[in-house]
């Protein structure tokens, strides 16, 4: 199982923010950490975004996150609407 982490404390707390105000992203992130490139409406980026991946937490919520099979860590870039993009 991968585990979520972040290298930024803005995404972070957006992070956190989200989680404590829509419960159901918190069982959205569980099935994701069970396979990062699968669950969740999961999908490459391209373009300038090419290396990262993208997934739906909720109604109009995306999180983008690079993988690290390595280590076995979605390192969440971004979270909010359409426009992290």
């Amino acid at each position: 199982m991968y585990e979520i982490v972040t290298r930024n404390k803005r995404v972070e707390k957006k992070l956190v923010d989200y989680i404590s105000s829509r419960k159901d992203i918190l069982n959205k992130l569980e099935r994701l950490k069970l396979n990062p490139r699968r669950e969740c409406g999961a999908h490459p980026l391209k373009g300038k975004l090419e290396g990262k991946w993208s997934c739906w937490l909720g109604s109009n919520i995306r999180m983008t996150y690079k993988i690290d099979d390595h280590f076995k860590q979605i390192i969440a870039e971004s979270i909010g609407t359409h426009n992290i993009y």
